[in-house]
């Protein structure tokens, strides 16, 4: 993620919303140079759920609030 901004990923992530609305409503639309179409939402949406992430990562980062999540935890 290094070099990315906040304002770079919140504009990627407004692309990746705006196809998964149009391609929900029937049309198709064009990312980085493929074209995507209903069968592709998935694809659409996995990119929504990184550009958030992402997004989230930096907002964080720059609001100070580096905070660290633990996924599993085994007790001994």
């Amino acid at each position: 993620m290094a070099g990315i901004t906040l304002v770079q990923a919140e504009a990627r992530l407004a692309i990746y919303l705006d196809a998964e609305a149009k391609v929900l409503a029937g049309q198709e639309v064009r990312i980085d140079g493929e074209w995507m179409r209903r069968a592709d939402l998935e694809m659409i949406q996995s990119g929504i759920r990184l550009w958030e992430g992402r997004v989230q990562r930096l907002t964080r980062a720059a609001a100070g609030s580096g905070v660290l999540s633990v996924k599993e935890v085994i007790p001994r």
